[in-house]
């Protein structure tokens, strides 16, 4: 028997049990808070990034946080849909983020650089430990969005990293 969500009172009879649910819920509630913390520092090296790589890197944060920027909806969505209310403040995405955030004082544009390798390959780890659950619970849009964003994060991590190669 379906459990109404606790959200709206009405029942939700998805295929997934609620006990599975509230557990990719709260999977994907991490992933979303890492995303979204990612995607701050992206911005803020965007804004403050110096040097004679200024143009390259620029550019090249312009479009990692907009891409961030546009993953984030997906993700919340995907909580709602499983009839979970998404985290929405910096106080809950402080608890519930794994990636650092950035620091106060904007490092130089190589440690941006490896300090968003270590975000991108951060929130990579934590789609890929989402996923067995959800593969269990047969969530395959949850499952689609997770393998969606690997391949991101992975990609994103390999071309900030072959900027640090001598």
């Amino acid at each position: 028997m379906a459990k109404a969500s606790k959200t709206t009172g009405i029942d939700i009879d998805i295929g997934i049990g609620e006990k599975d649910r509230a557990a990719i819920a709260q999977g994907l509630s991490r992933l979303l808070a890492d995303t979204y913390t990612l995607y701050l520092s992206t911005h803020n090296f965007h804004w403050n990034v110096t040097g004679p790589m200024f143009n390259q890197l620029h550019a090249m944060f312009m479009l990692q946080y907009t891409e961030l920027w546009n993953a984030v909806d997906p993700i919340a969505e995907r909580i709602r849909a499983l009839g979970h209310v998404a985290p929405g403040s910096y106080a809950e995405f402080g608890q519930l983020a794994t990636v650092p955030d950035a620091p106060a004082k904007p490092p130089k544009a190589l440690d941006m650089v490896r300090l968003l390798v270590q975000g991108h390959e951060t929130v990579a780890r934590t789609a890929r430990n989402l996923f067995p659950l959800a593969d269990k619970a047969n969530d395959q849009p949850t499952a689609d969005l997770l393998t969606q964003r690997l391949t991101v994060h992975e990609q994103t991590a390999w071309m900030l990293r072959s900027l640090l190669e001598e």
